[in-house]
């Protein structure tokens, strides 16, 4: 069993999206139930995915995402620990802030994967993390 983290762009896929990388992250998310995978996200991540329904007053999409993150996500916090992580990931400028929350939050929890969309993190070692990887890159 993995502690797989996924960023906030997985779960668009997974909710709304179609094609080839809504058929990649439903493989993965299959293969990760196989495995007994644990899924991680950020709460960081809940709030960038309600945005767009909530702009568009699409309650049922918003409802949903809650939902999915209440029944098969573990959803990390940016607490003290994250905090501490995070001043150190942002030591290295070429990170935004927003992916140094999820970074930092995910190493705070002991992750062994970080999947995202995001090819240039792949490239970052962020100690608490495992490995970083690309979702086009990603085999499980």
């Amino acid at each position: 069993m993995s502690r797989v983290f996924w960023d906030t762009n997985l779960f668009v896929y997974l909710m709304e999206g179609e094609g080839l990388r809504t058929e990649s992250v439903v493989a993965l998310r299959r293969r990760m139930i196989e495995r007994g995978d644990e899924l991680l996200t950020s709460s960081l991540t809940l709030g960038e995915l309600l945005v767009k329904p909530v702009e568009t007053g699409n309650y049922e999409l918003r409802n949903r995402y809650v939902q999915a993150m209440e029944d098969g996500v573990t959803m990390l916090s940016f607490d003290t620990q994250a905090a501490l992580r995070f001043a150190d990931i942002r030591g290295d400028r070429s990170i935004q802030s927003p992916d140094a929350i999820q970074l930092a939050c995910a190493a705070a929890g002991g992750t062994d994967l970080f999947i995202t969309n995001d090819d240039r993190l792949s490239r970052k070692n962020v100690p608490g993390i495992a490995f970083i990887q690309s979702l086009q890159r990603t085999f499980l």
